[in-house]
């Protein structure tokens, strides 16, 4: 089998129009692929696999009794994006995180937008991200979501839609840069052909975000990574971007209030924190204003923080964007806030508190996608074509009991990208994570983390259920 001869399938490829004709902009990967033959390609790939390996790479599934650390599946067959569609999707993200920007500072401030009606604020107060301590902050220079991490799938249509937004604590861009670096010796030549947008600088980019939250008098601030430890899924990304950025990666035990500040503990003695950039999620970040059975926080750091004695990025109290029915609002925010219409679109949602939609996902729970309204990595979701009479049920039962906490949505046909497959190329149903920082300006690294359902017709990405990643590659002419 070569790479022409691959079958796109009825569903929108990304790298081929139709069997044997590729998409313009990857032409050159194509051809590139083709001349090696696929026993080099399935060599370059274990290869590739084993670079990740030594890089150390990982994951951690809490669920698994095989153990918990993972290497991040990969595979080395790229995603294509052209100039023209990435700049209207990065257009896209910069209005959407503008917009949820505006609306956290609005709702834990003079709470116009429920006023007006336009979000209704029983769903806002019973989200589980909205933290009444977090009313009346004011977090350094006006932002809430510094880092971002929207969720983008593409239909059959070849139509863009945000599946969700992760302003709490998004993860995989450690992924991102170390899935570039690996793909840069699989295919030199390639990348010494295409005009393919790096995506390297995304640490620098951080830490410049981190240090326009520290007063503007400090000549050195000091930022650190705040991590909840070595068994955290995400423990490798925390190490790797402390790392990159040239900053100490602490835990909750390494901090103290000393003196009305944040400090860490040194060899040296206490030395003060200014920036938090902290990957604990909001509850167990402070016991004495959260929960008090949190091992993994640091006493007394909410008085600092409301205090303006120390930045923390992302701000407290994001979680309320990433809330899932509130995701079906973020269409109004853009028009309430800035006056304009949505670049991007929500995937059509269902809101199972209203009584009518709720009536209509419940007849028909075979073909719609159903999510509860905080929960991530796949969990906590019926896929209605693939599920069973029993699940169906099941998730009946639960709308019934807690409506406010369940959504859904239509089952999209995903989009595919030719993928290594038993030695074999394979069309694979994928997402897309793009990655932004909001600091003096909003910046969206070029590409982001394209995801890849690994098992056979599956449509779930996420790595804790069997997904894997691949490069991005934005390509300009």
């Amino acid at each position: 089998m070569t790479f022409y001869d691959y079958e796109p399938g009825d569903f929108y490829d990304e790298l081929f129009e139709a069997k044997g004709k590729p998409r313009p902009d990857a032409v050159p990967l194509i051809e590139r692929i083709h001349t090696l033959g696929m026993e080099e390609v399935i060599r370059r790939q274990q290869a590739a696999q084993v670079a990740l390996f030594k890089l150390g790479v990982t994951f951690n599934v809490y669920s698994d009794g095989r153990g918990t650390e993972r290497i991040m599946p990969f595979d080395l067959i790229p995603r294509i994006l052209s100039a023209d569609e990435w700049l209207i999707l990065e257009k896209g993200l910069k209005q959407r995180i503008t917009a949820l920007n505006l609306f956290l500072a609005d709702v834990y401030g003079d709470q116009k937008i429920l006023k007006d009606g336009i979000v209704p604020s029983e769903i806002v107060f019973s989200a589980s991200g909205f933290l009444k301590p977090c009313i009346g902050l004011h977090p350094p220079k006006g932002i809430w979501c510094h880092i971002t991490g929207t969720d983008l799938v593409r239909d059959r249509s070849g139509q863009w839609y945000v599946l969700e937004d992760n302003l709490r604590c998004p993860s995989g861009v450690s992924y991102v840069l170390e899935n570039r670096r690996v793909m840069k010796n699989t295919f030199p030549v390639v990348f010494d052909t295409m005009n393919i947008q790096p995506v390297e600088e995304y640490a620098s980019y951080l830490l410049e975000t981190l240090l326009n939250l520290a007063p503007e008098h400090l000549p050195d601030p000091t930022v650190v990574v705040l991590t909840p430890g070595i068994y955290n899924s995400a423990y490798f990304e925390h190490s790797f971007l402390a790392q990159q950025m040239g900053v100490e990666l602490v835990e909750g035990r390494d901090l103290v209030i000393a003196d009305g500040y944040l400090q860490m503990r040194t060899t040296k003695g206490l030395q003060r924190v200014d920036v938090i950039y902290r990957r604990i999620d909001d509850d167990f970040i402070d016991p004495k204003a959260f929960r008090a059975d949190s091992l993994l926080g640091v006493p007394g750091l909410m008085e600092v923080y409301r205090s303006g004695k120390v930045a923390i990025a992302n701000a407290l109290g994001t979680g309320v964007a990433d809330d899932k029915v509130i995701y079906s609002y973020v269409p109004a925010m853009i028009q309430y806030y800035l006056g304009e219409e949505p670049i991007l679109a929500n995937v059509p949602t269902y809101l199972c508190w209203e009584p009518s939609q709720q009536s209509h996902v419940l007849e028909n729970l075979d073909k719609l996608v159903v999510k509860a309204a905080n929960e991530s990595g796949g969990y906590g979701m019926l896929i209605g074509p693939h599920s069973t009479l029993e699940q169906q049920e099941d998730f009946a039962q639960r709308i019934k009991a807690s409506p406010r906490n369940y959504i859904a949505q239509p089952t999209l046909c995903l989009s595919r990208v030719p993928t290594l497959l038993d030695g074999e190329f394979e069309g694979c149903h994928v997402d897309l994570r793009p990655y932004i920082l909001y600091g003096k300006d909003v910046y969206v690294n070029p590409g982001g983390l394209t995801r890849v359902a690994l098992r056979r017709g599956s449509l779930v990405v996420n790595s804790s259920q069997g997904g894997g990643s691949k490069d991005t590659w934005v390509v300009y002419k």
